[in-house]
């Protein structure tokens, strides 16, 4: 019984659309909106479970990994200063250090005040 309702399935949807019917638009082969860049909007408590995940990875030893969100805690939270230095912190481990310096600067720049800003002006020099 189920061979013949298997058989018969498969004839009616090999047959073609009878004439003045539209068929269905088929589905894109890939998803648009995985192409599309990713709209950032200031969200601390995204920023906060990305530096999170971040210093799992930096613990862990996976620098790149770890940089990667702590890069994604800085743009859901611009003015988040610790997500700034532990991306400075991870990318001079990689051994990037023009991009390391660049996050030291906005760490500096967001956190004058901080006990470790001379610490991190030294290396900045």
């Amino acid at each position: 019984m189920i061979r013949l309702w298997l058989i018969f399935w498969l004839s009616v949807a090999q047959e073609p659309a009878p004439s003045g019917q539209q068929q269905p638009p088929m589905p894109p082969e890939e998803d648009e909106t995985l192409k599309a860049p990713r709209e950032y909007v200031f969200n601390p408590l995204q920023a906060k479970n990305e530096l999170r995940i971040g210093n799992f990875y930096y613990k862990k030893g996976s620098m790149r990994a770890a940089a990667l969100r702590f890069e994604e805690a800085t743009r859901w939270d611009p003015t988040n200063a610790e997500g700034f230095l532990r991306l400075g912190e991870a990318r001079e481990r990689m051994g990037d250090k023009k991009a390391a310096q660049a996050a030291y600067a906005k760490y500096v720049e967001l956190a004058p005040g901080a006990k470790d800003v001379a610490a991190i002006r030294k290396k900045l020099k």
